[in-house]
């Protein structure tokens, strides 16, 4: 598989680790699940969640990078990574929060942030 491709599919994965550790405490306590855990409990039940992103994240970039000859820059590989976790931000809020909308602003925000990704990999030279 080529590194580039693998590289993005690595960031995927990391990605949807990340969401929900990030947010998917806010999802328990919708559905009362956690709503008497004590706060200390539910940090480190998202650190354990934040464990696998990091699983998928370094390797992501260590195997994407220029430096270990990847095909992608520093500045590139943070826009991308970037761009793809805005992505599955909105896919998981879009099908596991269904109480918070997503909205025309919305997608114009994706539309500069599609842009930042477009010129990230501009030739320059």
């Amino acid at each position: 598989m080529p590194k580039g491709l693998l590289t993005i599919l690595m960031l995927i994965v990391s990605n949807v680790f990340m969401t929900f550790a990030w947010y998917g405490n806010l999802k328990l306590t919708e559905m009362k699940i956690n709503t008497d855990w004590p706060l200390i409990l539910i940090i480190l039940s998202s650190w354990g969640v934040a464990l696998l992103e990091y699983a998928f994240l370094i390797p992501a970039n260590r195997i994407g990078s220029q430096i270990n000859g990847g095909p992608f820059s520093l500045m590139q590989l943070k826009i991308l990574a970037e761009c793809i976790s805005l992505t599955v931000f909105t896919v998981i809020v879009a099908t596991v929060f269904k109480n918070e909308p997503i909205k025309w602003n919305h997608f114009v925000a994706f539309g500069f942030i599609i842009l930042a990704v477009v010129f990230a990999f501009m030739k320059t030279e």
